[in-house]
């Protein structure tokens, strides 16, 4: 049974991607002709519904705590932790808002994902090509200071059940640089989903959403490896009083 739940979720995976994916070009062109906005969040809202779809087929027993914290406009940067690949659908269901990835180059091969990537504002970096990284980085900043919302993962590849990893401390230039908002998610449980036994298993997943950090009011020498601690031990001991109240169940 587990086996057939993991091979309909990734039938649904790809179907969804490659019918879809038509339909978020054709709304991507109109956005070039002066309907940005509504464009931006027609696409959003289809890959929303196709997230949320695919998490209630894996069963998992979901539970989100402020979703309040959230804004709805202006410019903002999701920092993450990071165990699985299921805390990019987790997130896109959840925030409410058009909202784009800084993603790894070699997502960039993949055929349908690449497109999905790019037409919901995510951008691709290459963090061994300093000079591309750099010029990624930029773009990212302008579209926070266009009122964008990026997520970024800071640990830099999925922990894999190994807990949190320590943060790279310049994936913050994306906020610190655009003076946006930060707002810190803690994600628990999305590792069991698929990734530790590559099946597909109805585990317990908590996403809990913190309140945002003002980037802007900081003071210069705080805008890098301190914010960077602080926003760690924000996730760590989120994390910490999951794992906790796990613990307590019965």
């Amino acid at each position: 049974m587990v086996l057939l739940i993991t091979i309909v979720d990734f039938l649904i995976v790809g179907i969804a991607m490659i019918v879809l994916a038509p339909l978020g070009i054709g709304l991507f062109l109109l956005s070039c002709i002066g309907l940005k906005k509504p464009m931006a969040l027609a696409i959003y809202k289809i890959a929303q519904i196709w997230s949320l779809l695919l998490i209630a087929c894996t069963g998992c027993k979901l539970t989100v705590r402020g979703r309040e914290h959230i804004p709805l406009q202006g410019g903002l940067c999701f920092v993450s932790n990071h165990g699985s690949i299921f805390d990019i659908l987790l997130i896109i269901a959840l925030v409410g808002r058009p909202v784009g990835f800084i993603a790894k180059k070699e997502l960039a091969l993949i055929p349908f994902l690449n497109i999905w990537i790019f037409l919901l504002g995510g951008l691709f970096i290459d963090r061994k090509n300093i000079r591309q990284a750099v010029g990624t980085i930029n773009k990212g900043i302008g579209r926070i200071k266009q009122g964008g919302a990026i997520v970024i993962f800071p640990e830099g590849t999925r922990s894999h059940g190994q807990g949190l990893l320590p943060f790279r401390a310049g994936s913050f230039k994306l906020a610190t640089q655009s003076g946006a908002l930060i707002l810190p998610i803690a994600i628990t449980g999305s590792y069991e989903i698929f990734e530790k036994t590559y099946r597909v298993r109805a585990v317990p997943v908590k996403v809990t959403f913190m309140p945002p950090i003002n980037t802007a009011s900081l003071p210069p020498a705080e805008r890098r490896q301190h914010l960077a601690d602080q926003v760690y031990r924000l996730i760590a001991q989120a994390l910490e009083a999951e794992e906790a109240l796990a613990q307590q169940s019965p």
